[in-house]
């Protein structure tokens, strides 16, 4: 498969990244190493929580985009990384056994105006449930190296 460069990210095209199903377990064992509030941790509890049931980390859904984001095109492109994600928001719960579909869509690109040979790339990562229901979003820059001139 091709390497992707910046110049391949075109503002306005939609990436299917794929889907992820939050099991019950896998919900707790996240949240307990890393986020342990009683809705995420204790079924019991979280039934008398403000979400009245049990939910996942919203870190928790971030991570699957990040795992889902490499697998569908970073490990195929010339990433050169990321100054960070910004607007991370949490829509709506994402409760066990919901199926999250996840997608990037490029809101901006631009040269780098100090290294010739990078691009930039702002995207936004959204997460729908199988209701269709946006559960989460967050924005980022991706650096990218830029496509070799011919007969460079």
């Amino acid at each position: 498969m091709a390497k992707l460069y910046w110049e391949d990210f075109i503002v306005g095209d939609v990436l299917a990244m794929g889907s992820h199903t939050f099991g019950e377990d896998e919900i707790i064992a996240f949240a307990r190493q890393y986020d342990p509030q009683p809705f995420h941790v204790d079924p019991v509890a979280a039934k008398d929580s403000f979400f009245k049931g049990l939910i996942a980390s919203g870190w928790h859904t971030v991570v699957i985009a990040m795992r889902l984001t490499v697998q569908s095109y970073l490990t195929r492109s010339v990433s050169l990384g990321s100054p960070g994600v910004e607007n991370v928001r949490w829509l709506a719960p994402v409760r066990p056994g919901d199926t999250i579909t996840y997608r990037r869509v490029v809101l901006e690109s631009r040269a780098s105006e100090s290294k010739p040979g990078v691009g930039l790339v702002r995207s936004r990562v959204e997460a729908h449930n199988q209701n269709s229901q946006v559960v989460m979003t967050f924005e980022g820059w991706g650096m990218f190296g830029r496509r070799p001139a011919a007969g460079a």
